[in-house]
C-alpha cells in the first residue's frame, strides 16, 4: 500500500486568523504528523467575557504520538497565541526563528511552564529534519520581523507553505524576500503551495514600507505640537520608522503600552533597533515640551484598555493630549472594529486633535500580498497545485479563480477540517474530514462554544437576572416572604414589581407541601415558569433565572 501525504487545516481556511494546519506523512491510519502554526483569533462583543478564540486540536490530540513537532513560521498572535495554551495537551517539540522564539518563551514564563527542552531555535533560511519531513525556512516580507515560508520535503513531493508575507523590496529592517531560494524552489518542483489570500481582491503591489517611511517624515516635519503614533506593537519596521523620524525632526520618543515595550525588548536582544535613539520613559517625557516629542503607541484599533484609548479619555496616568496635537493611525482598519475606531477618531477631532489615518494620508501598507505580489509568487514556484488559506471563503474562492488564471493545474478549496490528499492520486483532492472547531478562552478554561457559562453569559447580557430564594420548614410549608435579587431588568416601579412577583410567588407556594426532593424540584420548575411569565408580560424581557 502507498504511502500518503496529507494536508489539512484545522483553523485560519475560511476565516482571517487561528491559524493552524496540519501535515501528514505515511501508510493510511499510521501518518506522521507536523503542525504549522498554533494561532488565535480575539473576540467580539458577541461573546460577553471572552478575549481570545484558539482551534480545537481534538483531532492531533489523538495522534500526539505522532506528532513531530509545531512548525512557527512568524510571530503574529494569529500564528503563535495559542501556543501556551495548547501545548500542554502536546507537548511536542516546538521550532522557531530567534525573534520568534524569544516572544515564545515570554508566553510560557506567564504560564509557569519551563519550554527550554522543547524549543529549538532555528537560523534565518536554516534547516530541520522531522523523520520524513525535511524543512526548510525561506525568508520572505511581511510585518513583522523574521517571516518566514517553508519548504516541506517529503518523499512524495514538496510543498511550498508560504505563512504571511508579501514582496517588499525596502523592507527597512530585517533581510528581503529569499527570491534567489525561491526560483530554484520552482525550478525543483513543487507538488503544492499552501498560499496566503488575505488580499487577493487588491491590486497592485502592496507597497514598501520606505514609502511609508518617507510620508510619515514628510507629515510630522509639518506638524508643530505633539504627535502620538499609533500602530501594531509587532510591525517593528514601522516602530523603527517612529524612532527615525522623531530623530530628524529633532524630537525625542516614548513608549506607550506594554505590548510595545516587549516587542521593542524582543528586537533588540535579536540585534534589531540597534542604531537608533534610544526611548525615553513615558514619566520622564511629560517635562519635555510638546513640539520635542513623539509618542509610539498600542491602541491602533481603539481597543478599550488599549494606551490610545485610554490617552483619549485623559485616564492615562502619564500621556495627555491637547488641542493642536496629533494623532498618527499608521495602521489598518480592520473590518469589524470601525465602530469603535471611528467613535475614538470622533472624540479626538472634537477635542481639537488632529487625526492622520490611512483614509486621509499614506501612513500604512499591508503585509499581505496583492495581486502583482501574488502572480510574482506563481511565476517563481509554478506550483501542481493551490491550496488557498488564511481567508474567509470569498478570498479563497477567488483566490482559486487566480490560480486558474495563473494556469495552476489542480487548485482545491478547502475550509476547516478538509483532509486532503496530496499523493498518490491522479490529483489532489479533498476525501475526508478531521473533526474541527473553536475553543474559548474564558479566564483561564478552554471551553466549547456551546458551554453552558458561555449560553449563561449571553443569556444575562440580554435578559437580565432573577434570582428568588424561598425558605422551607423541616415539616415542609413555606416560611416567610421570599426574597428576591435582580440586575439588568428594565422596571419601571421597583415596588410595583416586587409586589405582584411576591404575590405569585406565595400563591403558587401555598398549594404545595414539600415532603421530598421530587415535590422540591417540582415546586422551583413552577415558581420558574410563573417568574418567568410575569417577568416577560411587565418588561419583555425572558428574564434568566
Amino acid at each position: 500500500m502507498k504511502k500518503e501525504l496529507l494536508f489539512c487545516p484545522l483553523g485560519g481556511s475560511g476565516e482571517i486568523g487561528m491559524n493552524m494546519n496540519l501535515f501528514g506523512y505515511g501508510q493510511p491510519g499510521d501518518h506522521k504528523w507536523i503542525m504549522v502554526d498554533i494561532g488565535v483569533t480575539f473576540a467580539d462583543d458577541s461573546i460577553p467575557g471572552v478575549d481570545l478564540i484558539y482551534p480545537d486540536p481534538g483531532f492531533i490530540v489523538e495522534k500526539k504520538d505522532n506528532l513531530l513537532g509545531i512548525v512557527l513560521t512568524h510571530a503574529h498572535e494569529d500564528h503563535i497565541g495559542a501556543i501556551a495554551h495548547l501545548w500542554p495537551k502536546l507537548k511536542c517539540k516546538i521550532f522557531a526563528t530567534p525573534f520568534t522564539a524569544v516572544l515564545i518563551r515570554e508566553k510560557f514564563k506567564e504560564k509557569q511552564i519551563d519550554i527550554t527542552n522543547h524549543l529549538n531555535i532555528v537560523e534565518l533560511n536554516g534547516k530541520v529534519s522531522l523523520d520524513l519531513f525535511e524543512i526548510e525556512y525561506i525568508t520572505l516580507t511581511h510585518s513583522i520581523l523574521e517571516p518566514n515560508g517553508l519548504r516541506i520535503k517529503t518523499p512524495a513531493g514538496v510543498i511550498l507553505h508560504t505563512g504571511d508575507w508579501k514582496v517588499d523590496p525596502n523592507p527597512l529592517i530585517g533581510d528581503k524576500i529569499n527570491e534567489k531560494r525561491l526560483k530554484e524552489i520552482g525550478n525543483e518542483g513543487v507538488l503544492a503551495m499552501i498560499c496566503d489570500s488575505t488580499n487577493v481582491f487588491s491590486a497592485g503591489r502592496s507597497g514598501s514600507e520606505l514609502d511609508v517611511r518617507k510620508n510619515i517624515l514628510n507629515i510630522m516635519s509639518r506638524l508643530k505640537k505633539k504627535i502620538i503614533i499609533t500602530s501594531f506593537a509587532s510591525n517593528v519596521a514601522r516602530m523603527e520608522t517612529a524612532f527615525y523620524c522623531a530623530e530628524k525632526t529633532g524630537r525625542q520618543i516614548s513608549l506607550v503600552g506594554r505590548s510595545m515595550h516587549r516587542i521593542y525588548k524582543a528586537a533588540r536582544q535579536c540585534g534589531y533597533m540597534k542604531s537608533t535613539i534610544d526611548p525615553i520613559d513615558s514619566r520622564e517625557a511629560k517635562n519635555i515640551s510638546r513640539e520635542k516629542i513623539v509618542y509610539l503607541c498600542t491602541g491602533s484599533q481603539g481597543e478599550p484598555m488599549g494606551a490610545m484609548m485610554r490617552i483619549s479619555s485623559n485616564i492615562h496616568p502619564d500621556v495627555f493630549i491637547e488641542n493642536g496635537d496629533a494623532v498618527i493611525f499608521s495602521s489598518k482598519i480592520i473590518p469589524g472594529n470601525e465602530k469603535k475606531l471611528y467613535k475614538l477618531h470622533n472624540q479626538l477631532v472634537k477635542d481639537g486633535i488632529e487625526v492622520i489615518s490611512e483614509e486621509t494620508e499614506f501612513v500604512h501598507v499591508s503585509g499581505h500580498p496583492n495581486r502583482e505580489d501574488l502572480k510574482e509568487m506563481y511565476q517563481w514556484i509554478k506550483p501542481k497545485c493551490l491550496i488557498p488559506v488564511h481567508g474567509e471563503h470569498r478570498h479563497m474562492i477567488e483566490h482559486i479563480n487566480f490560480a486558474k488564471e495563473m494556469q495552476v493545474p489542480n487548485p482545491v478549496q478547502v475550509e476547516n477540517g478538509d483532509i486532503v490528499k496530496l499523493f498518490p492520486g491522479t490529483k489532489p483532492e479533498v476525501y475526508d474530514k478531521a473533526p474541527s472547531g473553536r475553543l474559548y478562552l474564558d479566564g483561564n478554561v478552554s471551553v466549547d462554544p456551546d458551554s453552558q457559562s458561555i449560553k449563561d453569559r449571553r443569556n444575562l447580557s440580554a435578559n437580565g437576572y432573577l434570582e428568588v430564594t424561598i425558605m422551607i420548614t423541616p415539616k415542609g410549608n413555606i416560611h416567610n416572604d421570599p426574597i428576591i435579587s435582580f440586575r439588568g431588568i428594565p422596571i419601571d416601579d421597583k415596588e410595583d414589581f416586587v409586589y405582584g412577583l411576591v404575590e405569585s410567588i406565595e400563591n403558587i407556594s401555598r398549594t404545595f407541601k414539600i415532603g421530598n426532593k421530587k415535590q422540591e424540584h417540582s415546586l422551583i420548575d413552577t415558581l420558574k415558569i410563573a417568574c418567568r411569565k410575569f417577568t416577560k408580560e411587565r418588561t419583555g424581557k425572558k428574564t434568566f433565572y
